[in-house]
C-alpha cells in the first residue's frame, strides 16, 4: 500500500468518486478499482442532443456503490511495487499452493492433518474458543474451539482488507480459513469412533463424555450419525476456500507485476 504520509501534500488533490481513494489529481483512472474517470463523467453527463438518457434509479446506484467499494476491498492495487516485497510475496504463494494441495488430497481419516504444523498453530486460538464462548452454555463450550478456529483467521482478513487496505494478506487469511476447515475434519468425523488422541495423551473411548468436543456436539444435537457427512462438507468448503485463496493471490500478484514493468527502475 502506498504510504500517503510520505507524499507531498499537493500530490493528492482529488478524490475517486466511486471508491473516494484518495490520488494525485493528473489521474486518468482510479488505481484502487478502476474507474476511468472520462467515461464516468460522460456517464453522467446530461448529453444535449437527442433523447434523454433516463436516470439511475436509486437501489441501482446503490448496487453500482456497493460493487465499487467491494471491489476497491478485493483488489485494491497500490501505486507503486516493491520488487523484494513482490517476490517475496510470489515465493509465499508458491508454498502456499503446494501446501494447500497437500491438504487438499491428505484423506480425512489419515492423522497427517492433525499433526501437522498448521494444527499446531490452530491450537491455541482453538483451546482459547472454549473459554471465550463458556457463558454460552455447555453446547456452545464444546463447539467454541472449532468456532474460533475460524474467526480468527475471518477477522484477519477483515482487518487487512479494512484497515491495512492489503487484499494479498486477505488471501492469505482465506487460505488459513480453509486450512482450518480442513484441520477440523478428521475431528468431526471421529465422533462415533473415538479413535483419535486428544489433549493429554487420551483417547475419545477413555474420555468421560463431554471431553470430546464433536462427539458431545452432535449427540446433544441429535447428529452424531452425520459425523461423516459433516466431515465430508468441513473438508470440501476447506479446499473451496484454499482454492480461491490461491487463485485470488495470483490474481493480485499478477496485476502488481504488471505495475513493476511500468515503473521506474531504482
Amino acid at each position: 500500500m502506498v504510504n500517503q504520509q510520505t507524499r507531498k501534500p499537493n500530490e493528492f488533490k482529488m478524490q475517486c468518486p466511486r471508491c473516494n481513494y484518495e490520488q494525485a489529481d493528473d489521474n486518468t483512472e482510479c488505481p484502487s478499482c478502476g474507474i476511468v474517470f472520462a467515461k464516468w463523467r460522460q456517464r453522467k453527463a446530461v448529453p444535449r442532443l437527442g433523447p434523454p438518457v433516463p436516470p439511475s434509479t436509486d437501489q441501482e446506484e446503490t448496487e453500482e456503490a456497493e460493487s465499487g467499494i467491494l471491489a476497491a476491498l478485493l483488489f485494491h492495487m497500490p501505486t507503486d511495487v516493491n520488487p523484494i516485497s513482490w517476490g517475496a510475496r510470489a515465493v509465499l504463494l508458491a508454498i502456499l499452493t503446494w501446501w494447500g494441495i497437500r491438504f487438499i488430497f491428505t484423506p480425512i481419516a489419515s492423522d497427517a492433518t492433525m499433526s501437522s504444523f498448521w494444527h499446531l498453530v490452530n491450537l491455541p486460538f482453538h483451546e482459547a474458543g472454549h473459554l471465550f464462548f463458556r457463558p454460552f452454555g455447555r453446547v456452545m463450550t464444546s463447539l467454541g474451539g472449532s468456532l474460533m478456529q475460524v474467526l480468527m483467521p475471518a477477522i484477519c482478513l477483515a482487518v487487512f482488507l479494512v484497515k491495512t487496505r492489503d487484499p494479498f494478506a486477505g488471501s492469505f487469511c482465506l487460505w488459513w480459513m480453509g486450512q482450518n476447515f480442513i484441520d477440523l475434519a478428521p475431528y468431526i468425523n471421529d465422533a462415533r469412533s473415538l479413535s483419535m488422541p486428544l489433549l493429554g495423551g487420551n483417547v475419545g473411548s477413555r474420555s468421560p463424555y463431554g471431553f470430546h468436543d464433536w462427539e458431545f456436539i452432535l449427540k446433544e444435537t441429535g447428529l452424531i450419525r452425520f459425523d461423516h457427512t459433516i466431515a465430508r462438507m468441513s473438508h470440501g468448503v476447506g479446499a473451496l476456500l484454499i482454492m480461491a485463496a490461491v487463485v485470488w493471490g495470483g490474481f493480485l500478484l499478477f496485476n502488481h507485476y504488471r505495475i513493476l514493468r511500468t515503473q521506474p527502475s531504482g
